[in-house]
């Protein structure tokens, strides 16, 4: 049985969906999830299944990434990982954390990548004139939002569409896409994956 780390900033609503398919016969387990605010919503759900959460505040190392990804090396040394799941984790990760974890880290972005690495990915979108978006599993890279692309699911960009509308479309989509990749990557394969909700 593999483990699975998972690495949140937010909501954790992709690292519940997450922690919801790791049952039964599914060939992985979480062990640990790490917050990066003490106030992301998602740890009340991991402290109720009795899931092993971690705050490492980042707004305790302002300036100081070094002892950041320090604090962060030193609960997944001990939680042991086979895979990490970056599940909105709002900081980009140095090649020397990587390569303490290389091949183990995957990430979802809310755009098709290559298209709109970092932020404010659905106003882009939308100002751009695209008829359709996102959002990409990918391998974790030293290079933001890059690394090879393990799955993306599509949905159309109606006429009027806001940067709200489109986040909430997109987001119902990374909750079937993530799950679906972990489960192929857990066992090595890794089968670009395509879904549509056009």
């Amino acid at each position: 049985m593999k483990r699975v780390a998972i690495l949140i900033s937010g909501t954790g609503s992709n690292m519940i969906k997450l922690c919801e398919s790791m049952v039964g016969k599914h060939p992985a387990r979480p062990v640990l999830v790490i917050s990066s605010f003490s106030g992301s919503g998602g740890l009340t759900y991991t402290r109720n299944i009795g899931l092993k959460t971690v705050v490492v505040e980042s707004s305790l190392f302002l300036g100081n990434r070094f002892n950041f990804e320090a604090a962060l090396t030193e609960e997944l040394t001990i939680a042991k990982p086979d895979i990490i799941c970056l599940a909105g984790f709002m900081h980009i990760l140095s090649r020397s954390f990587l390569e303490k974890f290389a091949n183990k880290v995957i990430n979802i972005h809310p755009s098709l990548l290559p298209k709109y690495k970092g932020l404010n990915t659905h106003k882009r979108a939308i100002s751009a004139g695209d008829s359709e978006s996102g959002c990409t599993v990918h391998e974790v890279t030293e290079e933001l939002d890059d690394g090879l692309i393990l799955g993306q699911g599509k949905v159309l960009i109606d006429r009027n569409e806001t940067p709200d509308s489109l986040a909430a479309k997109v987001l119902r989509l990374e909750h079937i896409l993530y799950p679906l990749v972990l489960k192929r990557f857990v066992v090595n394969d890794r089968t670009k994956i395509i879904l549509s909700n056009s």
